[in-house]
């Protein structure tokens, strides 16, 4: 009884991610914007992605937003959106009203997706490498802050890494 009551206390977003330094989950659903298209992990093999998870109806999902428009708009990763137990008319609705910062969205209400990738619930965000291995998950809205200190050095690590490896290969 006392683990139970000490564990509803505990900050969701520090819980380790399994996944980290693994190959991410395979997957292929349509996409929000047209069910015909398939998405799948194969969409952003051999580039370094953002994926992330979010929903119309997540306030977390909407506190974030504007922040990746703004890492869309800067270029340095691209992001990758799964729209997770949500309608297609309300995820289309809210992409059109606050601006789209993916370059493709996955369509997973069925939460098939989130399952396999141990989503814990929106928004949720994962750094995905070019050799498709998860380098780090947020759960909870991303911030500056987590942004420049979580993401960032991340990311700049693992371009320098890439440049060292294809430099030593010359």
């Amino acid at each position: 009884v006392a683990m139970f009551y000490s564990g509803l206390y505990n900050d969701p977003s520090l819980v380790p991610s399994p996944f980290i330094g693994k190959p991410a989950p395979g997957f292929a659903v349509p996409s929000l914007q047209d069910p015909s298209v398939i998405v799948s992990n194969k969409s952003f093999a051999g580039q370094m992605v953002l994926l992330n998870v979010w929903a119309s109806w997540c306030p977390g999902c909407a506190s974030e937003h504007a922040l990746l428009m703004l890492i869309a708009e800067q270029g340095i990763v691209p992001i990758y959106g799964l729209n997770w137990k949500d309608t297609r008319p309300d995820a289309l609705q809210w992409l059109q009203r606050l601006g789209n910062p993916y370059t493709l969205t996955a369509y997973d209400n069925e939460n098939t997706v989130g399952i396999n990738w141990g989503v814990y619930g929106a928004p949720e965000t994962f750094l995905i490498d070019a050799d498709g291995k998860i380098l780090h998950k947020l759960v909870g809205p991303l911030t500056p802050e987590i942004w420049e200190t979580q993401f960032l050095p991340l990311i700049e690590a693992a371009k320098s890494s890439a440049v060292t490896i294809t430099g030593s290969r010359n």
